[in-house]
């Protein structure tokens, strides 16, 4: 059976979550550059509030979406979720993405087919780019930090599996931003992917007592297994009791892997870097995995980069699809958007 690669993620879990001897020491032979880290994001906040620096208007109606710690939040999933929002209203929606990797833009052509995606670390550009292919909203994935650009609406992730790191800043911890930073939100979204659902209501409840500000819960579960070149879809129930690797280039690998062995499947774990770009060593590795194994199954960002590639003599691996199911404030949410449309 193949081994795990990638130990890198387990070094950050460790480091940002462990309360072990070690990993204290760690964190606090990081804390001088976790204060220069803190440092320098509340001398740029301060800087923007004070108009010393100043934020670009966008041409259309836009909503961002970020985070406060880093990766795994399901970004991705809730920046389609909210311009499928739009395309169901019969409006032209774009998302307007930095560019990291390339394999965000690949999913969420796939996730929402009418969507345009630009690619372009100027968000002002890649406004401008939309407006000329049609678009009349915006959706910022990835934004939350970018007070370089005026938005209508503010969303900020905050996942309920980060409740089990230290809240120190980077390198020490995962956060880019302290709580303090939800002051700029207009509305919160919990997500989870293995955390239990009341651990996301206990952190949506002390967020919204400590920022005041409308808070929603989503689950990002498992809910499709799909052929990675095929496309005929499988139900996760075909896991159970079999023998798979769960191949991943993602943020977050750890919650990809508990929602794989809830489905009773034996799980052994091949990790790669966010945003690995596979090379072919990498597939024809997973080529004998698949061969090893009853399945190989990895994640919609890293079947987009596979697909093409993939060997047609080799059968194929199953692509997890994560459904966005609300538990709480949908309603509020939706309305939010809709009345983003009257802004310009």
């Amino acid at each position: 059976m193949p081994r795990r690669r990638g130990d890198a993620h387990r070094v950050m879990r460790w480091l940002w979550t462990s309360r072990r001897l070690d990993a204290r020491v760690v964190r606090a032979a990081l804390l001088p550059a976790s204060a220069l880290w803190r440092t320098g994001m509340a001398i740029r906040s301060f800087a923007y509030r004070r108009g010393w620096n100043t934020s670009q208007k966008l041409p259309l109606p836009s909503v961002a979406i970020g985070n406060l710690s880093v990766g795994g939040s399901g970004k991705t999933p809730i920046a389609a979720w909210v311009a499928g929002h739009y395309a169901a209203r019969g409006r032209c929606p774009a998302i307007l993405l930095r560019g990291v990797g390339g394999d965000e833009a690949l999913v969420h052509r796939e996730l929402v087919p009418s969507v345009i995606v630009v690619e372009d670390p100027d968000r002002r550009a890649g406004a401008v780019r939309a407006v000329a292919e049609g678009a009349d909203v915006l959706v910022l994935d990835d934004a939350y930090q970018r007070l370089d650009v005026a938005r209508d609406l503010n969303i900020c992730l905050v996942s309920a599996e980060s409740s089990q790191a230290v809240r120190w800043p980077l390198p020490a911890g995962p956060w880019r931003e302290g709580l303090a930073a939800l002051a700029r939100a207009d509305l919160v979204i919990v997500t989870r992917k293995r955390a239990d659902r009341e651990t996301a209501r206990r952190l949506a409840a002390e967020l919204h007592e400590s920022s005041h500000r409308a808070t929603a819960v989503v689950s990002l579960d498992l809910s499709v297994l799909r052929g990675l070149v095929s496309g005929r879809e499988y139900p996760v129930s075909i896991l159970e009791g079999k023998r798979i690797v769960a191949a991943s280039a993602i943020a977050d690998p750890e919650a990809f892997v508990a929602q794989l062995k809830r489905s009773g499947a034996q799980v052994q774990v091949a990790t790669w870097k966010d945003h690995h770009l596979f090379r072919d060593e990498d597939v024809a590795w997973l080529a004998h995995a698949v061969r090893r194994a009853d399945h190989v199954v990895v994640t919609a960002k890293d079947a987009v980069k596979l697909r093409d590639r993939w060997p047609a003599s080799v059968p194929e691996p199953l692509v997890a699809i994560l459904q966005v199911t609300f538990e709480a404030g949908e309603t509020g949410l939706r309305a939010a958007l809709d009345g983003v449309l009257g802004h310009h």
